[in-house]
């Protein structure tokens, strides 16, 4: 048995993600996390919602709130919407804790004696009708490198450059729309990344297995020179520049920047879970308590690479202390919406809640995961939706469980049927089968989802051309042994194909492993075609898995969220 460690890019606080967010980090992990448990492995899978910075306050001052009840509403809100959609987070925790505060400390205060840290006075926008700093996202305006004008002071969202607001061009605030902003001094704190190129560097190059897109984004960084980022901000909301108690002289009334708490929040998100459950949060981050021996992968979108593969590991590696530093990363491109981008700030594409209105989530999950953004940008559009569902899931998946159920319930007495072997077709079937879930346990091992999926589907269909060729409701009427041996086979083959959905679609998943094999809980993952029911055995008919999707609703979704003519 193997301890893997996994994370999942921090969904951020203000309001309900869209399925680009989920599809890309929290769905993907979570499809591997329940892989590897299936496997039989020890997981530790973390996540939480990422509470400060000025999206936070935004949202908070847009919703009349104050930040803190804010934040407090829409973390249930995601854990409960989390929750719906499957996502099995060992522990769902919240940056704003008092776990994430004190391991935040540590690290400034670890940072800070090996002398990576520096006090520097920097230029900020001051918005004089505001009456305060404009720090990061509280600036938009125009990007200086591709020219996007609804760029943020931190990022822009269109070509990813990181930036700093006074780089904006015809900057305004993100709070009053005011553009009368001047840049007044105000001392800050730098983490010296610099100091760490050669170290970050050596190991980058050393992962010879990651994603070009995470290798290439890493690389592009060190290449153009990582240049010393601030980790402190004009704000209130956040964690204190403090260690101990103490307050930095000269940053009273500053909080640690947002990128640089988010990603220590892995770390505080296990000792909310250690708390929690009783547990020992160090076996997994450090390496001198059994870190050594975890396998740690981490899954995010693109824009959030350079955060984890420069910022975050210096972080690591400049306290000095033996903590445990990521394997393998897992980073995607995006989904678009019609070729669009989903936007939570433009209110663009489906929301996680809007999709569990319209249709149960492994709907969701099995497109999502079979349309997975990891080579390049994929493209969501309602019709493809509609083609995916009906073809694969209805006519496919469910159309072959409900089939063999259906009839050994009206058939043979709900009974699964004794008597008679195992023939030629059913050992040329099971070869078949056994060749294709070698090449699906072997590309879920290497997370590679969309390529799995196609796996997945041709052992359905490999399932159906069986019952095709067999003919059970032929047999029955001349030969009841022979129809009989095709039905426990077809049953025992619905089981095996329950556990190696469990990671895209578990709801349904579940459903047949208590219909067909009475089972509660997870299925093991196989690691070759066998039977696991009883001969004599009752089963019951699940509900139908899968309804089309009809030709009205794709109308009425089409025109309530747009399509192609928008």
């Amino acid at each position: 048995m193997s301890r893997y460690l996994i994370t999942s890019a921090l969904p951020y606080i203000n309001g309900v993600k869209h399925l680009g967010n989920l599809v890309g980090s929290m769905l993907p992990a979570d499809a591997f996390a329940r892989f590897q448990r299936a496997r039989g492995h020890e997981i530790l899978f973390v996540c939480a919602t990422d509470e400060h910075g000025t999206p936070a306050e935004l949202a908070a001052h847009e919703a009349g709130l104050p930040v803190d009840e804010y934040c407090a509403k829409m973390h249930l809100l995601q854990k409960d919407l989390g929750d719906r959609f499957a996502l099995s987070f060992d522990h769902f925790g919240r940056s704003h804790s008092a776990q994430n505060h004190e391991i935040t400390q540590h690290f400034y205060h670890q940072l800070d004696q090996h002398g990576l840290l520096e006090e520097r006075t920097t230029r900020q926008v001051y918005s004089i009708d505001d009456k305060r700093f404009l720090p990061d996202r509280y600036v938009v305006g125009t990007c200086p490198h591709c020219g996007y004008e609804r760029a943020r002071g931190d990022q822009c969202e269109n070509c990813t450059r990181v930036l700093d607001p006074a780089d904006l061009i015809k900057p305004r605030s993100a709070v009053s729309g005011s553009t009368n902003l001047e840049l007044r001094d105000s001392k800050h704190l730098f983490l010296r990344q610099s100091q760490m190129v050669s170290r970050l560097r050596e190991w980058i190059d050393s992962k010879k297995d990651w994603p070009v897109l995470v290798t290439s984004i890493a690389r592009k960084w060190l290449d153009e020179g990582l240049k010393d980022r601030s980790i402190t901000r004009d704000l209130t909301w956040g964690i204190p520049v403090a260690y101990q108690g103490n307050v930095r002289p000269g940053f009273e009334g500053k909080v640690f920047y947002v990128w640089f708490d988010a990603p220590i929040e892995y770390v505080g998100a296990t000792m909310e879970w250690a708390e929690a459950s009783n547990g020992n949060w160090k076996r997994w981050w450090r390496q001198d308590a059994g870190g050594a021996d975890v396998r740690y992968v981490q899954f995010m979108g693109k824009d959030n690479v350079p955060f984890h593969t420069v910022g975050f590991p210096v972080t690591l590696f400049g306290s000095q202390e033996p903590w445990k530093v990521v394997d393998y990363i897992k980073g995607l491109n995006w989904m678009n919406y019609y070729g669009g981008k989903f936007s939570t700030s433009g209110s663009r594409g489906i929301f996680m809640d809007q999709a569990l209105e319209l249709l149960p989530a492994d709907y969701w999950r099995w497109y999502l995961l079979a349309n997975a953004p990891e080579s390049d940008d994929s493209n969501f559009t309602w019709e493809h939706f509609q083609a995916t569902i009906n073809h694969e899931l209805a006519d496919v998946f469910g159309n072959f469980v409900n089939r063999i159920a259906k009839f050994c319930g009206a058939r043979m007495g709900g009974v699964i049927p004794e008597g008679g072997s195992y023939g030629a077709l059913e050992a040329e079937t099971t070869s078949a089968l056994e060749r294709r879930l070698a090449e699906l346990t072997r590309l879920m091992e290497a997370m590679e989802f969309r390529k799995s999926a196609i796996e997945l589907r041709s052992m359905w269909v490999i399932g159906n051309e069986y019952l095709q060729k067999a003919e059970p409701w032929m047999k029955i009427k001349t030969d009841a042994v022979s129809a009989g041996v095709a039905i426990r086979y077809s049953l025992n083959l619905a089981m095996v194909f329950a556990a190696l959905a469990q990671p895209f679609i578990p709801h349904a998943s579940a459903r047949i492993a208590q219909a067909i094999g009475g089972k509660d809980g997870s299925l093991a993952w196989p690691a070759q075609i066998a039977d696991s029911l009883s001969p004599g055995a009752r089963i019951a008919v699940p509900d139908v898995l899968f309804a089309k999707i009809e030709p009205e609703q794709l109308t009425a979704w089409t025109q309530r969220f747009g399509g192609a003519a928008s």
